[in-house]
């Protein structure tokens, strides 16, 4: 673990408690949460219950401990952070909330704090295996305590790459036409349906690269600080207002290689 600023250490912890209570009760909340289901940008893009509640206790938990922070989250909102703000929080209360209305067990609480709109400490974490991924700037990444490091891969063609795509129907249809072109230039595709913990697993060596359009604030903020202090290479959108922006999260082996495929097959143009 690298020098991490007192700030960024505590700012880390604070991150790692609160996600991990949110976390909790995300868990326990489940069996009832999911009878109380509602949609937002279409009827695919559902919002549960127990969304909405872990937001509440993430913005009651850190108002306790942060108070006069602000807070931008994916239920309620907020002020997008600029670069002459001081602290604010990011959460991201479920994401992969259709995977915890399925039972698919790969969803995360991810909260992230962020100086100047950049993120400085993150934590992951994970309510059904309860494992925590965390990072402070500048102090390395790591997985319940062991330290992360991206894969050592140099070849695209032998490279496994995660994607995702949009809840509405005339952008997932832009992202499903980018990707037969790309199939015969990796090893395989995955779509796991959590951005977070795909970026995670970025950081871990799971995945050797990662991309996906039109993602929110909420959805990168922890996951990209954990890849980047882990080694990736990390490209965001330009602005939260850019909603067609790509994260692009790879092993620096394969990230030019990746980068320029996405051009070549026309992905960087959707």
């Amino acid at each position: 673990m690298g020098p991490v600023g007192v700030e960024e250490g505590d700012l880390l912890e604070i991150a790692v408690s609160v996600a991990s209570a949110a976390a909790e009760l995300a868990r326990t909340a489940r069996e009832d949460a999911i009878r109380d289901v509602g949609t937002k940008s279409s009827e695919t893009d559902v919002v549960t219950a127990a969304d909405l509640a872990v937001e509440r206790l993430v913005r009651e938990r850190l108002a306790e401990l942060r108070p006069g922070e602000p807070v931008l989250g994916e239920e309620a909102g907020g002020s997008t952070p600029t670069p002459h703000d001081g602290v604010s929080w990011v959460v991201d209360p479920i994401d992969g909330t259709v995977n915890y209305l399925y039972g698919y067990p790969w969803y995360a609480v991810s909260l992230a704090a962020q100086v100047g709109g950049e993120s400085v400490a993150a934590a992951v974490v994970e309510p059904v295996s309860g494992r925590r991924w965390t990072a402070a700037r500048g102090g390395g990444a790591f997985l319940d305590g062991r330290p992360l490091r991206v894969s050592a891969s140099t070849r695209l063609e032998l490279s496994l790459v995660g994607t995702g795509f949009a809840y509405r129907p005339e952008r997932r249809v832009r992202q499903a036409a980018g990707v037969p072109g790309l199939l015969s230039r990796v090893r395989d595709i995955r779509r796991a349906g959590a951005a977070s913990l795909d970026l995670c697993a970025v950081a871990a060596g799971w995945l050797d690269g990662y991309f996906e359009h039109g993602l929110n604030r909420w959805d990168w903020a922890g996951g990209a600080l954990i890849a980047a202090e882990a080694g990736a290479v990390v490209r965001l959108p330009e602005s939260d207002d850019d909603t067609d922006g790509l994260t692009f999260v790879a092993a620096p082996g394969i990230a030019d290689d990746l980068w320029a495929a996405l051009a070549e097959t026309g992905y960087l143009d959707l």
